[in-house]
């Protein structure tokens, strides 16, 4: 009780997230601005990751990071992250800890138990949950007094799914992910820059540049993009254009050379380039005429939409997840039905027929929409406000 006492009386919030890789999805990047920012707001920050590309950009005078195999499932290193979670936990007087994953939630969740620290959790996708067993394992992510949901497509989820591990005394809330507008703005980007990137990647000029960012994997949908160039040349007759797939394939080296076997069947060679990296972003964006979000199974907020609007580009994606609440359709952007490639194809022709006015006109809409609803700034104050609520609970 008086231990509890002391972390409602404590002057400072010191909040400890934990993820296991710190690179640079979503969840991830989300992770790393509240990190900056509560250091900014005077709180103490830190960051339990086993590794990750974002680490190099962390400002370790204002964010202390601590490098632990959080990423594991083995049970044993599940047992070690307890001892040093709980030994972090006392040492630094975290008063919160925030586990975006189910691996090092496990970890979390106990690691709070004996020193009673506030546990909070964001639940960042569907997870698979066919099993008994798997909706267990999951269910970790429901034991924290707060756990945040990243759109109301993944609140929908876990009270359609987990109700049985709902309890009315912990809180389930969304708070949408948010981005840095300042960072995502065409106004920003240098010519000289972008030339570069032109001559870098091999693209030529007076082309319509389609632009697909995501990791190769198979639910991004990058069979159903290649099938739609395809379907947009010989249903359209439109040959002016080159496609970026622009994301690593993290290791999955026979799912990549599917889809360049895919590409050379349909003789897209000249057309398709695959990017593994790029280290900025809205340069990548810039370059664009229209941006691609082809997933056959639902995002849970859909990053790569929110990115592209703020830049000011239209972006045609799937009409499944989070995609719906961050596209306003016809006005920011073009939803289509998902595994459809005749559907993708349609609206990329729709996007290549508007002119430099209409496009323009989908830009600032979809400019606007993110600059109101998912500026970072209110996503991390969002979080902040709810770390108060519950020392104050």
């Amino acid at each position: 009780m008086l231990l509890y006492i002391s972390i409602n009386m404590s002057t400072k919030i010191n909040v400890l997230q934990v993820i296991p890789k710190l690179g640079y999805g979503g969840a991830e990047t989300g992770c790393y601005d509240i990190a900056h920012y509560l250091a900014e707001k005077e709180c103490g920050s830190f960051i339990a990751t086993a590794s990750g590309g974002l680490l190099k950009f962390v400002k370790k005078e204002k964010v202390k990071i601590f490098r632990l195999p959080v990423h594991s499932k083995n049970p044993i290193l599940i047992i070690f992250n307890v001892l040093i979670l709980s030994l972090l936990i006392i040492l630094y007087k975290i008063n919160i800890i925030h586990a975006r994953s189910r691996a090092p939630a496990w970890s979390c969740y106990l690691a709070c138990l004996l020193p009673n620290r506030v546990f909070v959790t964001t639940f960042h996708g569907t997870y698979n949950f066919k099993s008994k067993f798997k909706k267990f394992y999951n269910s970790i992510m429901l034991r924290a007094k707060l756990t945040i949901a990243g759109s109301n497509f993944i609140f929908s989820h876990i009270n359609e799914n987990y109700s049985q591990y709902l309890n009315k005394k912990k809180k389930l809330r969304v708070i949408y992910r948010g981005i840095n507008i300042d960072y995502y703005n065409q106004k920003n980007i240098s010519i000289l820059k972008q030339e570069k990137l032109k001559q870098e990647w091999g693209l030529t000029s007076n082309k319509f540049i389609i632009l697909m960012p995501g990791r190769l994997t198979y639910w991004k949908g990058q069979e159903k993009f290649i099938e739609s160039l395809n379907i947009l040349i010989e249903d359209y007759n439109f040959i002016n254009f080159e496609a970026i797939m622009l994301g690593s394939d993290q290791g999955r080296s026979v799912y990549k050379k599917k889809l360049i076997n895919l590409v050379e069947r349909y003789h897209l060679n000249k057309k398709v380039k695959f990017i593994n990296h790029c280290n900025e972003m809205p340069l990548a964006y810039s370059l664009a005429d229209v941006v691609v979000s082809a997933s056959v199974e639902p995002e849970a907020f859909g990053r790569v939409s929110v990115e592209a609007q703020s830049m000011g580009k239209p972006i045609i994606a799937t009409n499944i997840g989070g995609s719906k609440e961050t596209i306003i359709n016809n006005k920011s952007g073009f939803l289509y039905k998902f595994d459809d490639p005749r559907e993708l194809a349609k609206s990329l022709n729709t996007v290549i027929q508007l002119s430099q006015d209409e496009l323009k006109a989908m830009g600032n809409e979809g400019r606007k929409n993110i600059t109101k609803k998912f500026d970072v700034e209110t996503m991390c104050d969002t979080n902040l406000n709810e770390y108060k609520k519950l020392l104050k609970s």
